[in-house]
């Protein structure tokens, strides 16, 4: 045998070698890197958007609650009610009002002195039909009045 006709060496004879085979698993380790990573982000996208959300809902019931409360600044009565509105002779009942955004109340006929409050309650026993008038001022110029009659029988 001569030189040049040596024989090839039995790893050179497969046609698969580990050369030829190496840009393909290192595409495929790529693409599923990818794949892996792209599922990650946006899996991290979905949740900052959801939570975003959240806030965003929880940001709007309060400020939806702020405003039933205290309304745009302007003056306003959450309430203003008796217990009872039809008393016999002697009986007392429970006045009650809230009142925000004023910066004085006074209560006509008046009962004792009274302020602005979210929620407060005063003992009445009027010996005949009364009608109870409050009214808050803001300090600025603005007032506004509610009326309640409680009768007497």
């Amino acid at each position: 045998m001569a030189l040049t006709d040596s024989p090839e060496p039995p790893h050179r004879k497969s046609g698969f070698t580990l050369e030829k085979l190496l840009p393909y698993t290192t595409i495929a380790v790529i693409i599923a890197a990818l794949y892996v990573a792209w599922t990650f982000y946006s899996r991290y996208e979905s949740n900052k958007h959801a939570v975003e959300q959240i806030q965003a809902e929880r940001e709007a019931r309060r400020k939806r609650v702020v405003d039933q409360i205290y309304g745009s600044g302007e003056i306003r009565f959450n309430a203003f009610s008796a217990d009872s509105g039809v008393l016999k002779h002697g009986e007392s009942t429970q006045l009650c009002y809230s009142v925000v955004n004023a910066k004085n109340v006074k209560l006509d006929p008046p009962v004792e002195a009274i302020k602005p409050s979210y929620h407060h309650c005063l003992e009445i026993a009027p010996k005949k039909t009364t009608t109870y008038t409050i009214t808050a001022d803001d300090g600025a110029g603005h007032s506004k009045s509610e009326s309640l009659t409680i009768r007497v029988q």
